[in-house]
């Protein structure tokens, strides 16, 4: 089957349905492909809750963003089970895990990106295929013509006149021939402070396959134990502890960090992990929910031990990842110490229904460091560091704004981690057009930072803003019949887009109210 469209989104993650709400709402024909059953990415079918900046209940999101949580807290209000000193709360956490500010049931969230795509579906604007796989791509020139994708209905050639990689992993650049990086640069490619003195494209952040467990008194079935589990228990980490153990590793390379389960009776007073990624606390509903549930997104279960991008091992890697997670689970039921000091928490039980699977495992993996695209702006670590740029950074092509810490998770070859403190920033257009193909667009963690500033620019408010800036400029340049680099290029064109963003909610850069707090000592 061939099938035409202005363009296609690939990626169904948070900036591919945001790209797909911007295209959409701007009348433009587009198809929204997903590999998976559910659309939401980090949000939905990777299992992580939105982690966000401090400054994130007043500003510092879009517009869309804003309103997405604010339906967040509206659907637990209306829940008729809900306690009632929830029922007119302005600000709660609803599923009271303290990473994030606004944790909550994925299910929700499903349901909620969902809604805001329904009225584009059912007007035939949008077409939507989940459970679909793009596994080819034809190119003339510097330009895609088709891309192939594959289903239970067969195969389809899909053209477009613009296609838009929101894909966790940047996985339709390798097929659409797009060039790009992956892993860490060398300090002579970047300059970057911490950038090592030679790169390697197979050093990167590791994927985690998260899982949904409860912590149910009545539970007494202990999962089966994993075939990698004494692989991973007998494997020690550079600080010297088991990989499977209480034990993380701290802010500094070389260091380490003790947690426990809930942090009670512990008199080093340890952090507890269970409410680490909470997203349902049984205490908020009267009677219809049994236990607390989180999603186990730890250090723990972070695979330092593989890549999956043009790596002929990825299958393996992605098994040897859920088996980390199986491994992590099976250990928490039968050998971690409590904190009562005993051994073993049998209530910790897997809750399949949360991220709609068999197993309670998530659909897909949790990506942190992407493929990216070579840029026409590549963001580096002098521009957004407090350490090492003089002032925050201002990007005159800016379309968003995001705010987090530098924070690279222990990678998998040289294991190396860091943690750095960044101004709020701004995302530049340049780093979502890539040098040589005329018509993609970067729409999710696949822009062009390096190895370091991803660690910042991948959260989940700053995906989304991407997204759906992505999905405004392709519809301004199908409407304006002008390419991306000319926008990029083009003074005027590049405020006339701009305005268009700022008309639709998206803010260019942060108020002063946040920035008097960094610009005091100049």
């Amino acid at each position: 089957m061939k099938l035409k469209y202005s363009a296609v989104v690939v990626g169904g993650s948070l900036g591919g349905v945001m790209a797909a709400y911007a295209l959409s709402s701007q009348g433009i024909e587009t198809a929204l492909i997903e590999e998976t059953s559910w659309l939401g990415g980090q949000l939905t079918n990777q299992g992580v809750p939105s982690d966000e900046h401090k400054y994130i209940e007043f500003t510092g999101a879009t517009k869309t963003y804003r309103n997405f949580r604010n339906k967040i807290r509206d659907y637990y209000r209306n829940h008729p089970d809900i306690i009632d000193e929830l029922k007119d709360k302005e600000i709660f956490n609803p599923g009271n895990g303290w990473v994030s500010r606004n944790s909550s049931d994925p299910r929700v969230c499903l349901q909620i990106l969902n809604g805001m795509l329904k009225p584009f579906s059912k007007s035939g604007i949008l077409d939507i295929f989940l459970n679909t796989m793009v596994i080819g791509a034809e190119k003339t020139a510097d330009a895609i013509d088709f891309v192939v994708v594959k289903n239970d209905d067969g195969v389809h050639f899909i053209e477009a006149e613009y296609f838009l990689d929101a894909t966790d992993t940047g996985s339709l650049l390798p097929i659409t021939k797009t060039d790009y990086v992956t892993g860490s640069e060398s300090f002579f490619e970047t300059n970057e402070p911490h950038a090592p003195e030679i790169g390697d494209p197979e050093d990167m952040q590791p994927i985690t396959w998260t899982a949904a467990v409860g912590f149910n008194p009545n539970n007494t079935k202990i999962i089966e134990k994993p075939k990698m589990y004494d692989k991973f228990k007998n494997y020690l980490m550079p600080f010297g502890e088991s990989k499977l153990s209480w034990c993380t590793p701290g802010l500094a390379q070389g260091s380490k960090q003790e947690f426990s389960m809930f942090g009670i009776n512990e008199p080093e007073n340890k952090i507890g992990l269970f409410t680490y990624r909470q997203v349902i606390e049984k205490d908020y509903f009267k009677t219809s929910v049994p236990f607390s549930v989180m999603l186990i997104n730890w250090a723990q279960n972070d695979y330092i031990f593989g890549n999956i991008y043009d790596n002929p091992n990825s299958e393996y890697h992605k098994y040897a990842a859920r088996e980390l997670t199986l491994s992590l689970i099976y250990w928490l039921q039968t050998e971690a110490r409590r904190d009562d000091g005993e051994f073993g928490y049998p209530e910790i039980c897997l809750v399949p229904e949360v991220l709609g699977t068999n197993d309670g495992l998530a659909m897909a993996p949790y990506i942190r460091e992407s493929r990216r695209i070579k840029a026409l702006y590549t963001i580096k670590e002098q521009d957004i560091s407090r350490k090492y740029a003089k002032k925050p950074p201002h990007f005159k092509d800016s379309v968003g704004i995001g705010h987090y810490h530098i924070d690279l998770h222990m990678t998998t070859k040289t294991k190396t981690h860091f943690y750095d403190q960044a101004y709020p920033f701004q995302i530049p257009l340049g780093a979502l057009i890539p040098v040589k193909t005329k018509n993609l667009v970067a729409a999710c963690k696949n822009i062009g930072t390096t190895h370091i500033t991803n660690g910042c620019y991948r959260l989940h408010p700053v995906e989304w803003n991407i997204g759906e800036s992505a999905g405004h400029l392709v519809a301004f340049s199908i409407k304006n019949k002008v390419t991306p680099k000319e926008i990029y290029e083009n003074d005027k064109l590049l405020k006339k887009y701009q305005e268009k963003l700022k008309n639709e909610g998206i803010l260019l850069e942060w108020p002063h109210s946040v920035m008097e707090e960094y610009l005091w000592k100049y």
